[in-house]
């Protein structure tokens, strides 16, 4: 067999946990809830026990959370509306106070899939031969909610793929304001049905570029006619929840990269972020930085987002629009072609085709490069990430998924200045979920949101029945000598 299976392998691990605010029940009546009574508990509670149980809390789960005693303390600030006022309030009991209104949360809990190789950021410490890898997890935990996390490896020398060990604890980021260009928040308003005249008057008053501040007083200045409708508060709604669909997020200098997980943040993500496809990007100007792409969840509708980062530490989020960003698995090209900026996209939910864009957020089709054709693609098929240029063209993974729900993995060859042009393409499977590759979270599929190619070899991480993470590896010329043309 020309694709090399390796031993290297990553498993779920379930501590690795975040913390996040935990409301235990919702408001009873006008007169009654749940967070006043744990608070009035709290706060009956004799000193010696309020201080034995701080210094429990932060031995047991200090070395779990890098920033535990902000935590706590930052979710009592939340419910600290429920206490009497005034009240004087410990350390200890701030603390306690902080962490019955805490929960941990496994992000991999109940799976890890679907791997993205970039070549990382970082290549210094490194012996001859050797180069090192950035990968995007897919991180599932309790509710089947997605979360982006992050790996390490390095290749080589020779053929050689070694993953690092995974640093804890993790680190969520600090959420910041993005920025939106006026033209983007337009297009995104008419995509969004929601252009009338508030969110005209809106528009009118934003400068070319803006933050959700800026709405905000923008907002603030509607006349009071319009402000005052039956149905606007309603509306003004709506602008703001897609104004902060867009923002940054920042993870601390101390961080390695494998303790940074993105977790959902906008009203689209609610439900998870799943399947990044990252790329270091060579823009126009000849700047590199990386991009990625990956699918938000709502619990009813998905929505392309791009991620922008400089170095894998701190991400700028944004909305995708346009007819091409409607459906799950966009890739991004590593550069511009033509002066355009391009993506790999799916039409009708089955084929792959090929979406240009003028500024990387708005993007428009261009055609339909690869429909299903062979057995073991007849359901449907995807890209498995962005394309990897060689001299011969653009080497393109795909997935196919056939009888029984069956994922398998395969590949295409595109025309370097013009994509939409198949050279090549393979008609059996480069790597099909049997034997040990069968069972998992989701049984028979193997499936990648992206490869890297070293020394004219292309490694391929793979997720394994969404339970575990292979990786494997072809020879480009071996690659290319298996295509039909």
């Amino acid at each position: 067999m020309t694709v090399r299976i390796h031993a290297a392998e990553l498993t779920a691990e379930p501590d690795r946990v975040i913390a996040q605010l935990f409301l235990p029940g919702e408001e009873w009546s006008a007169n009654r809830s749940r967070a006043a009574e744990i608070i009035a508990r709290v706060m009956s509670m004799p000193v010696d026990t309020i201080e034995a149980l701080a210094a429990e809390l932060t031995r047991d789960f200090g070395f779990r959370h890098p920033d535990v005693l902000d935590l706590f303390t930052g979710n009592a600030e939340v419910v600290s509306s429920r206490l009497a006022d005034p009240v004087e309030i410990s350390d200890a009991q701030r603390l306690v106070l902080g962490a019955c209104f805490t929960s941990e949360y496994a992000v991999e809990g109940a799976a890890l899939c679907n791997p993205s190789a970039v070549e990382h950021p970082d290549q210094a410490g490194l012996e001859p031969g050797e180069v090192r890898i950035a990968i995007a997890l897919r991180s599932i935990g309790e509710g089947h909610r997605s979360s982006i996390g992050f790996a390490e490896a390095v290749v080589g020398p020779g053929r050689r793929w070694t993953f690092g060990e995974r640093a804890r604890p993790l680190w969520r980021a600090r959420i910041e304001e993005g920025d939106w260009s006026i033209a983007h928040f337009r297009a995104a308003v008419e995509e969004e049905g929601i252009l009338d005249e508030i969110s005209h008057s809106v528009l009118q008053a934003l400068p070319d570029r803006f933050t959700a501040s800026d709405v905000e007083a923008a907002v603030t200045g509607l006349p009071s006619a319009l402000a005052r409708r039956q149905d606007s508060p309603r509306h003004i709604q709506a602008l703001r929840d897609l104004t902060n669909s867009v923002y940054r997020a920042v993870f601390s200098a101390e961080s390695a990269l494998s303790q940074r997980v993105l977790t959902p943040v906008a009203a689209e993500e609610r439900h998870g972020m799943e399947d990044a496809r990252f790329v270091r990007f060579t823009d126009l100007t000849g700047a590199v930085h990386y991009r990625g792409t990956y699918t938000a969840y709502d619990g009813r509708d998905i929505a392309p987002r791009l991620m922008v980062t400089q170095d894998l530490r701190v991400f700028d989020i944004h909305r995708l629009t346009g007819e091409a960003a409607q459906d799950k698995g966009m890739a991004l090209f590593p550069r511009p072609v033509d002066g355009r900026y391009l993506a790999l996209s799916r039409t009708g939910g089955d084929s792959i085709s090929l979406a240009e864009s003028r500024d990387g957020v708005i993007w428009n089709h261009v055609g339909i490069v690869h429909a299903p054709e062979d057995p073991w693609e007849i359901v449907q098929t995807g890209n498995c990430g962005p394309p990897l240029e060689t001299p011969q063209g653009w080497v393109v993974l795909v997935h196919g998924v056939g009888p029984m729900r069956r994922y398998s993995l395969g590949a295409l060859l595109l025309d370097l200045d013009d994509p939409t042009i198949v050279l090549g393409r393979t008609t059996m499977p480069l790597l099909r979920p049997v034997d040990e590759r069968r069972d998992g979270y989701v049984p028979n599929v193997v499936y990648s949101c992206g490869g890297v190619i070293v020394d004219d070899v292309l490694w391929i991480p793979f997720g394994i029945g969404d339970s575990r993470i292979g990786v494997c590896s072809i020879a480009v010329d071996e690659l290319l000598a298996l295509l039909v043309p």
